[in-house]
């Protein structure tokens, strides 16, 4: 699959051009489910390989409208992966105590260990998303020289861009891999999986009020990620938009490229030295010689 439609790395990002359907898609279903499900298995022998290593870490950004899929989509894509050398973090609304500190702070406390690959559902791009639609909640953060909403401006967000840009440089230059996903849903679509959660009593339970009014909130939203996509997506750690409205062919998507991303890494299993295959085929023959 060419997966390279689908990457950003520079500026002039316009949302309303990226799709949120691969109309032109004739895959079968059948042939969808079997291709992830290969994907599927190279990423579990290559985290293997990592976690063996300790050299690298992957951390997968997943951000989103609401209903346009994060959580199957983590719960499908890392299915069967070693949970020893697997997290998922979730970002919801600052606490007190988080709000003392910078706002990459609770951010860094979720990194994955080297070695392991780490998922955000929601990260730290949501101070760049949440807090557009909502700069209220900026005045909150006790910042210097923030008295007011007219003090959140463009500028204030520019300066977080920047941030961000060298939050993940600094990463990538310390081993981590970060793969930044979009999932781009349509509102028509968002419409009739809310509809679905509301009509479906097995799926009450993932309903909230709050979803339908931040739905009227959806073109400043859209704004605020073609800002946010614009100003951070870099040649080294490009955004990649997905198609969300079919679930299953967005996951082939992004299984696809994971799959690829990880297997440009020289990942091994450790090899030993004289010493260790020494004492290695000395306990086997310690284990062979037991009565």
């Amino acid at each position: 699959m060419d997966t390279k439609q689908y990457r950003y790395t520079g500026k002039d990002f316009k949302i309303k051009q990226a799709p949120t359907f691969v109309a032109d898609s004739s895959d079968e279903l059948k042939s969808i489910k079997k291709r992830v499900k290969k994907n599927l298995k190279h990423i579990r022998e290559a985290q293997k390989k990592m976690y063996a290593r300790r050299h690298y870490s992957v951390l997968v950004v997943f951000q989103a409208m609401d209903a346009a899929g994060k959580d199957s989509m983590i719960a499908h894509i890392f299915s069967g992966v070693n949970p020893v050398g697997f997290k998922v973090a979730n970002f919801k609304q600052p606490t007190s105590q988080e709000l003392r500190h910078d706002y990459l702070w609770r951010i860094n406390r979720e990194l994955p260990l080297r070695g392991d690959i780490g998922v955000f559902n929601r990260s730290y791009y949501e101070d760049v998303l949440v807090s557009r639609v909502h700069p209220e909640i900026i005045l909150n953060s006790n910042l210097p020289g923030i008295h007011s909403l007219k003090d959140v401006d463009d500028h204030f967000f520019e300066n977080r861009y920047q941030d961000i840009r060298e939050y993940e440089k600094y990463l990538t230059r310390n081993g981590y891999i970060v793969l930044k996903f979009f999932l781009h849903v349509s509102k028509d679509e968002q419409k009739r999986r809310f509809l679905a959660r509301i009509d479906r009593q097995e799926k009450n339970w993932k309903f909230s009020a709050a979803d339908i009014r931040e739905r009227q909130y959806w073109d400043q939203y859209q704004a605020a990620y073609e800002k946010a996509i614009d100003a951070t997506a870099t040649k080294e750690n490009p955004w990649y938009v997905i198609p969300a409205d079919d679930k299953w062919y967005s996951r082939l998507i992004v299984s696809d490229i994971i799959t690829k991303r990880i297997e440009k890494l020289p990942l091994s299993y450790p090899e030993l030295t004289d010493q260790q295959a020494i004492e290695l085929k000395t306990a086997r023959q310690r284990l062979l010689d037991e009565k």
